[in-house]
């Protein structure tokens, strides 16, 4: 497929055109109310790749690549369907590399009487398209995006007068109003809303049996956008020569089938297990092709509904994977505008350190967080478990500051956009939403962990050369655990923020108990190793 510039198959030449469609990189979606407002005949759609977005940070050449890719696969679908699309690639000679630039550009040459857009995922950039009709002197239209399950309306009102925003709560709520997994009367189906005690298995000695997930092998477009991106972004971080990801909706829903038939069933007991050199295990990949708008919730509920119906995947699982589609995702987009614009500069506990360099390169002799960080720059990708409680959960206790971690996390993931990268960043990872005066929104508590949590659920801790269970100096297996001596540290530092928290007081009595100087020896053990990974020496 060959792009086709519209102003290039207009005759003679750029025309008036009624409505500028404008479509965004996260917003792949052929059901889109972007397209819905518009006329093939009269109107035209605005694509436009551009510096402002995809160098905003550090970025990852694979999701740099995703994005083009998939953009570009999908403005050819929209030419082939009879739209008249304006496509700027990256490399194009007159582009501006800023949104508002390349829509300057397109209303210079097509004199619109109107734009349109659906809602920005990115505070950020909706504030850019706020904008735009004072630059352009063309009215601005921002529409609706039907892409979810549940409307921002639904979420403030289910919001309002709520001193706690607590997604168990939400995602009862959106079952009842979806009538998902419900009896007749109304009760859940298999008497528990939430099975999450049901999976939390390890793999046990033997390790998992995992299928491979399917991987995309990339096309003649896709193998060009590679090729652009590894020659205009030399120094971005990652490789390109593993890229497998969905660009298209037919390979999402490709991605979709392969994980419903092999891995769903497993997904359940074991969506918590982390092993050596498996990164994919039972996990679906299906939050890249969810956050580009090429699958929508719905194509993942209906699929997973039917395999638990057919005797497919058991309740445990299909409820987990339902979940984490209509539950922890639908409620991370309402938080994240909830929230406002300030939201992903919060830093409730105060952490200034910086984050050390080995979250770039792999580089440590930490086995968990080599095994964890080498996927991401493999593939741009790693299941929530080692996000949240190993890379998020080291940043945590070891005192980086959270838009340092925000700012990793969002470059460095193909499935990263703004909406969902920073709650779960932010709040969940980093316990750092709450302000002066309210506390955190995500997270209840803080999800710090000591190396314990990291043995259970894996079996890193065989291959490294730090003893997980020592808390300070060295012991004939090795130097203590990072992860144990920044977890103490961060409970110490922290405990008069955790004392009113009825979920840490169970923990607080462990710190009562220590001696003072056991206190000393684990502050400054902390702060030499800060000092040595390069976060930088925390006062006490």
């Amino acid at each position: 497929m060959m792009l086709r510039d519209v102003t290039n198959s207009l005759d003679p030449g750029p025309r008036r055109v009624d409505t500028l469609a404008v479509i965004l990189g996260d917003q792949l979606d052929h059901q889109s109310m972007a397209l819905a407002s518009i006329r093939k005949e009269v109107d035209a759609v605005l694509m436009m790749e551009v510096d402002e977005e995809a160098v905003l940070g550090p970025s990852h050449r694979q999701r740099t690549a995703l994005f083009f890719s998939a953009m570009r696969h999908f403005a050819s679908e929209l030419q082939d369907n009879g739209y008249l699309v304006r496509y700027t690639t990256i490399d194009h000679p007159q582009n501006t590399h800023t949104l508002m630039g390349e829509v300057a550009r397109a209303v210079s040459d097509l004199k619109p009487r109107r734009i349109t857009i659906v809602q920005p995922g990115d505070w950020r950039v909706l504030n850019s398209v706020r904008q735009w009709e004072s630059c352009t002197g063309i009215p601005v239209q921002v529409l609706e995006d039907t892409h979810f399950t549940c409307t921002l309306h639904e979420f403030r009102i289910w919001a309002e007068g709520r001193k706690v925003l607590t997604m168990e709560y939400f995602y009862r709520e959106r079952r009842k109003a979806l009538k998902i997994l419900l009896e007749s009367d109304g009760q859940p189906v298999g008497g528990s809303w939430n099975y999450d005690h049901d999976n939390r298995h390890s793999f046990g000695r033997n390790g998992p049996n995992a299928p491979t997930p399917l991987r995309f092998k990339p096309d003649p477009m896709t193998r060009k956008v590679i090729d652009l991106v590894n020659e205009r972004y030399p120094q971005a971080p990652g490789r390109l020569d593993t890229f497998g990801w969905p660009v298209t909706r037919n390979q999402a829903l490709e991605l979709l089938d392969d994980f419903i038939a092999y891995r769903l069933s497993g997904f359940g007991p074991f969506e918590d297990a982390m092993w050596t050199g498996q990164p994919w295990l039972f996990h679906s990949q299906l939050s890249v092709p969810l956050n580009l708008k090429l699958l929508n919730p719905w194509d993942c509920i209906r699929a997973a509904l039917d395999a638990f119906s057919t005797g497919g995947a058991p309740l445990q699982s299909v409820e987990g994977f339902i979940r984490q589609i209509i539950g922890w995702r639908e409620y991370i987009r309402g938080v994240y505008w909830q929230e406002g614009s300030g939201y992903r500069d919060r830093n409730y506990l105060q952490q200034h350190g910086q984050l050390p360099a080995f979250y770039w390169t792999g580089d440590t002799d930490m086995r968990c967080l080599r095994e964890c960080i080498d996927p991401v720059l493999e593939h741009a990708w790693m299941h929530h478990i080692p996000r949240l409680m190993v890379t998020g959960n080291f940043a945590l206790i070891a005192g980086v500051h959270p838009r340092a971690v925000g700012d990793w996390y969002f470059g460095m993931f193909a499935d990263s956009v703004d909406w969902v990268t920073t709650p779960n960043t932010i709040g969940m990872a980093m316990y750092a939403d709450g302000t002066d005066t309210s506390d955190p929104v995500v997270a209840t508590k803080p999800y710090a962990a000591s190396a314990n949590y990291i043995n259970k659920m894996s079996n890193y801790c065989k291959h490294c050369p730090y003893d997980n269970k020592a808390r300070t100096g060295q012991t004939q297996r090795g130097p203590a655990c990072p992860f144990n001596t920044f977890y103490w540290d961060f409970l110490i530092r922290n405990e008069h923020r955790f004392r009113n928290n009825p979920r840490m007081k169970m923990i607080l009595k462990h710190i009562d108990t220590m001696s003072h100087q056991d206190r000393i020896e684990i502050r400054i053990s902390a702060n030499a190793i800060r000092e040595k990974i390069g976060v930088g020496y925390i006062d006490s």
